[in-house]
Order: structure tokens, then C-alpha cells, then sequence
């Protein structure tokens, strides 16, 4: 379960956490900080971890683990926000984590178990 929340952890400060600042477009409006770029090469990078506790049969770890480094890594980036709606944000990160990440695991081991022999 390490291995995949402290790779969650890492992933996200490597793609999301060095971007903190919204852009304010021409009409007055902001957006991010995040570009969409940025959440799918997390995406896709997080399917390494994942992958490779899924594959050892760790689907709990795959799972709660990167659920745990997801979350944590979202709380902390986003806590200094004063409106306190980032507790939403952490919610539902938490919860498309929890979801995804479940979904992709069971994936994983389906199709890890249909590539082997009979008895095996």
C-alpha cells in the first residue's frame, strides 16, 4: 500500500503541484491552475503504480493506496483556500479515486487471469 500512495504523492507533485496560479483570460475570468494536459499525464503515470500492485494481486493496496496518496496530496495543495469549498474538491477526489482506481484493478486482475493456463 506504500508504494502506490508515496508514487500518488510524488506523481502529483511532479504534474500538479508546481502549477498554483490561475489564468485570467480576456474577459476578466480565471482559470485552473491546472491545465488539462496536466491531470492526464497524472492519470496516465498513476496506472504505473496501480498496475504494478494490481498485477501482484495487492488489489487493496492499489486501491487504498493510491486513494491515500491522492487525497492527502490534494489536502495539502489546496487547504489554503479560504472559502473552505477545497473540502469538496478533496471529497471528490477522494471518491473518483476510490472508484477508479477500484475499476481499474479489477481490470487488471480480470485480464491477468484470463492470459493464464487452466489450473494455474
Amino acid at each position: 500500500m506504500l508504494v502506490p500512495a508515496g508514487a500518488s504523492l510524488a506523481l502529483w507533485a511532479v504534474w500538479l503541484g508546481w502549477d498554483q496560479r490561475r489564468d485570467v483570460q480576456p474577459d476578466g475570468s480565471t482559470t485552473g491552475p491546472y491545465e488539462a494536459w496536466q491531470v492526464i499525464g497524472l492519470l496516465l503515470t498513476l496506472l504505473v503504480p496501480v498496475y504494478w500492485a494490481a498485477s501482484r494481486r495487492h488489489i487493496a493496496g492499489a486501491v487504498l493506496g493510491t486513494t491515500a496518496g491522492l487525497t492527502a496530496a490534494a489536502f495539502y495543495d489546496w487547504s489554503d483556500d479560504s472559502s473552505g469549498l477545497f473540502a469538496v474538491g478533496v471529497g471528490l477526489v477522494m471518491l473518483g479515486s476510490l472508484l477508479v482506481t477500484t475499476a481499474v484493478s479489477a481490470a487488471i486482475v480480470s485480464a491477468k487471469r484470463a492470459g493464464r493456463p487452466m489450473g494455474t
